[in-house]
């Protein structure tokens, strides 16, 4: 039997004691002791930032050298400030020309990217629309990562996290799975870690001179535009080209229609004889085993040697 959640644990009670929004806050914080994912100075984006804990963290670690812009669908409970902005809205229906234009510098691109986000779950196939969301913030890298830059996305665990990580390490030079030690134990939740970004020709720590066109899928309006998740399908994919998907009835039906080999219609032949006839089918006798020879005794008085008798 599974162990019960426990709500108010060890890092809930710790995060009302410190002043962070939410426990979540020291599972970053393990990820930084760890990985250094965030520096002084860095400028962050937090994608699904509610309630706030995280930007708290990179708050922190940045400093007033730093910035971080967070963005998430539901309000956050953070207060922004010179160097903490808040954005509500989707955050792949927002354009990254808008996301950009919040930095201090025109033309750049930010060093960090963090994602805490996490589907709603219902039990069955979250760890598929996790794994859909962490594609979606892979793609959208490219339009907001400056080169070299660093990533820290959560995902659960399931079939499709390999694929996930490996597609992740396709785009950094070093990329890893991690679980803090705050994570609940029940939990199923996976955080990946990367550092050097792969991105386009011409950029630099800063990004190149404009961020590329919008990716078709990931919308093209302001805040205003929604833009449906992509939830991996759960069971057998549709038959493509037109072609209508087979029943499992005709799938068996076509295996009972398959023509059997010479060897098989000749038995299967001298079996249905054999039941006309009210007999049994011939099968083939086992081999009889050969009885052991019998070891030969010395008699009684002998000397021992099989076939020796006293002289």
């Amino acid at each position: 039997m599974s162990k019960p959640r426990e709500l108010h644990d060890r890092y809930f009670r710790l995060a009302k004691a410190e002043g962070y929004l939410a426990r979540s806050a020291y599972k970053l914080k393990q990820i930084q002791q760890r990985y250094r994912v965030l520096r002084r100075g860095d400028w962050v984006l937090d994608l699904g930032c509610a309630p706030g804990s995280w930007m708290q963290v990179a708050g922190e670690i940045v400093g007033d050298s730093g910035l971080v812009v967070g963005i998430d669908l539901l309000p956050a409970k953070l207060a922004p400030t010179d160097r903490i902005a808040v954005l509500q809205g989707d955050a792949f229906g927002v354009p990254p020309a808008d996301l950009l234009s919040l930095l201090p510098e025109p033309q750049a691109r930010f060093n960090a990217v963090t994602s805490d986000m996490a589907p709603n779950t219902v039990g069955i196939g979250d760890d598929l629309r996790s794994a859909s969301l962490c594609r979606r913030v892979l793609g959208l890298l490219p339009s907001v990562l400056a080169e070299g830059g660093r990533l820290t996305m959560k995902i659960f665990e399931g079939a499709e996290y390999p694929n996930v990580l490996n597609e992740a390490r396709s785009m950094f030079t070093y990329c890893k799975g991690y679980r803090p030690d705050a994570t609940r134990e029940i939990s199923r939740e996976m955080f990946i870690v990367a550092e050097g970004f792969h991105a386009p020709t011409g950029a630099g720590r800063r990004g190149p001179a404009g961020p590329p066109a919008l990716a078709a899928g990931w919308g093209s309006g302001g805040t205003s535009s929604t833009v449906q998740p992509v939830v991996a399908p759960i069971g057998p994919a549709p038959a493509s080209d037109g072609a209508k998907p087979v029943s499992k009835d005709a799938l068996v039906e076509s295996r009972r229609t398959i023509e059997p080999r010479p060897r098989t219609e000749k038995k299967a032949r001298a079996k249905a004889a054999s039941s006309a006839r009210g007999k049994p089918a011939a099968t083939k006798r086992p081999a009889k085993k050969k009885p052991a020879p019998k070891r030969a005794s010395a008699r009684r008085g002998g000397t021992g040697r099989p076939g020796a008798t006293r002289p």
